[in-house]
């Protein structure tokens, strides 16, 4: 197909541009396609006797499986031929809650090939979010470890439901699926623009929206992540992401297959920054990425002691700060390169390899992403949300919102998708991450960015996490209060807060010092974001007279012991 040739010389550009960020920009354009299936048109035709490691699953408790790309094609055209077997048809939708286990793999190929919508859980989800899952997402069939097959037993029984590992009573056993042909042929083509995926996002501000994706806009627009991440045939890939989120299929699934790269499934119960340091020894990883809160607990670790094989160390999910940076550069010689991306697309902003990496920023906007920056009132800025010129609209962008068409309107409008981030550029085309809109606050008529005042806090010794929000002040109307967790071994108390105030006031202006504090667990969202919506309620639901709580410092009450 004239298509897939396109596909494979932009992605052949790509990774021969891999250090060029203005060759590699210039000579990409979007391929267009009306019928794709990125199972059958490229994978399975790229494993026709191919036998290289497309996939390799290791735990800290056994030498682990390798499975090469033949294996895989034909593995998961017996799913695809079990699953319509089993009642499940083009545009069902289907939620696969599995860890990171060979079915999940073999499940989402299948699922493209038969052309179902495919609806990615986490396995932490309990009966209540499952249910709203079930229900906003007209789920049709479940594919879920037979462990949790209690958690829906309370939910209508005519979804389809297949259990893997152990059998379940009205459940189909999943390993029934190898009993059925290697050889699958799909009853019609697929358009291009059907739905593919259905993303339930994490809910940081919200009720969870439902992100749609198309059989093109994940499966090839993840050509940009592929560059950011700097992938090259050959490669072991090791990213640490759940399944169940958009960054799994970022960087665990479409961006290194399609570089023909090795993915590398590492299993564990409880992490252990040892023995993930160990595993990318072993497992000669050459490109890891991994987001902040794993950076923050590796650098704990001294790191020089491991000899490891990397090429490409990245970041994603939050900004990561500099501190950060500077101790893996100093160990291993490895620059993180940090990348920006949404659930809603693939990488739009990031450091690819060979660039000039300033520190503080994310980059600068990746091959036919056209990223500017917008005011409120819709005039291009160095300062502004970050949002894409539609009249050049990247494949990698979400359909929309399924079922909300009022905020698929909101995101996208007057020519633009919003991202509802913001960001400053400068001179030389590098983006900074300022915050989210709805995270910036304004004291006494300053704008503050909990973001520049976290990335500060963060490099005191005794800070492990923060979050910084507004809190009332009869004065100011609302100061930053930060909350924050303790490093193992920090004290809650006031030696400890005034020794951070201190930190702060050195580093940042007065107008943006962080002037209350509070040692405190931090609300997330199941997948790991701060929900910093909560904090901002706690805080607003307060009173000027209010009391100090537990744990909770004004920089006026050290000043008045210091004066003591």
């Amino acid at each position: 197909m004239a298509c897939i040739a396109n596909f494979l010389r932009l992605r052949d550009g790509l990774i021969s541009n891999r250090t060029n960020l203005s060759a590699a920009a210039r000579e990409f354009a979007w391929p267009r396609f009306e019928y794709f299936n990125w199972a059958l048109d490229y994978f399975d035709p790229l494993s026709q006797d191919n036998p290289n490691v497309a996939l390799r699953s290791v735990s800290d408790h056994g030498p682990g499986e390798t499975y090469t790309f033949q294996d895989l094609s034909q593995r998961s055209s017996q799913v695809a031929n079990f699953l319509i077997r089993s009642g499940v048809h083009r545009s069902d939708r289907v939620l696969v809650m599995l860890g990171n286990v060979l079915p999940l793999w073999e499940s989402m190929l299948a699922l493209i090939k038969v052309g179902a919508v495919i609806v990615p859980a986490s396995t932490l989800l309990q009966k209540q979010e499952l249910q709203d899952r079930l229900i906003r997402g007209r789920i049709k069939g479940v594919i879920a470890d037979g462990s949790a097959a209690a958690r829906f037993d309370e939910f209508p029984s005519n979804t389809i439901r297949i259990a893997v590992g152990d059998e379940r009573e009205g459940w189909r056993a999943y390993a029934d699926a190898y009993l059925e042909s290697k050889t699958f042929n799909p009853s019609e083509l697929t358009p291009a623009r059907d739905e593919l995926f259905l993303y339930f996002t994490s809910g940081t501000t919200s009720k969870p929206k439902l992100v749609s994706h198309s059989h093109v806009s994940y499966p090839i627009g993840h050509l940009t992540t592929l560059y950011w991440l700097g992938l090259k045939k050959g490669d072991v890939h090791l990213n640490l992401s759940s399944p169940g989120w958009a960054k799994h299929a970022w960087s665990c699934f479409f961006a290194p297959w399609n570089a023909e790269a090795a993915i590398l499934a590492y299993q564990f119960s409880r992490f252990d920054a040892r023995a993930l340091l160990d595993q990318i020894v072993h497992s000669n990883v050459t490109t890891f990425c991994a987001p902040p809160t794993v950076w923050r607990m590796l650098v704990q670790q001294p790191l020089a002691q491991w000899r490891v094989s990397l090429r490409e160390a990245l970041s994603a999910g939050e900004p990561l700060n500099a501190e950060i940076i500077k101790k893996v550069q100093s160990a291993w010689g490895l620059t993180i390169r940090d990348g920006f991306g949404q659930t809603e697309t693939t990488a739009l902003i990031a450091n690819p390899p060979g660039q000039r990496v300033k520190p503080g920023s994310m980059g600068r906007a990746l091959p036919g992403c056209p990223v500017v920056l917008l005011s409120p009132a819709g005039e291009q800025v160095d300062e502004g949300e970050i949002c894409l010129e539609l009249a050049q609209r990247p494949l990698g962008l979400t359909s929309g919102y399924a079922g909300d068409r009022a905020l698929t309107a909101d995101r996208v409008k007057d020519g633009f998708y919003h991202t509802g981030d913001i960001a400053a550029r400068d001179s030389d085309g590098y983006f900074t991450y300022v915050g989210r809109a709805d995270d910036l606050f304004k004291s006494a008529d300053y704008r503050i960015s909990p973001f520049e005042l976290e990335s500060v806090l963060i490099e005191h010794a005794a800070v492990a996490e923060a979050a910084v929000v507004p809190s009332p002040d009869p004065i100011r109307s609302t100061v930053p209060k930060a909350f924050i967790v303790l490093r193992d071994g920090a004290e809650p108390d006031a030696a400890t807060a005034a020794a951070i105030f201190s930190h702060v006031r050195q580093r940042v202006s007065p107008f943006k010092r962080i002037r209350r504090l509070e040692f405190s667990a931090l609300p997330k969202t199941i997948s790991g974001k701060i929900r910093r919506v909560e904090l901002r309620e706690l805080e607003a639901s307060r009173s000027v007279h209010d009391s100090r709580r537990p744990h909770e410092f004004w920089e006026e009450d050290i000043e008045e012991l210091g004066r003591r």
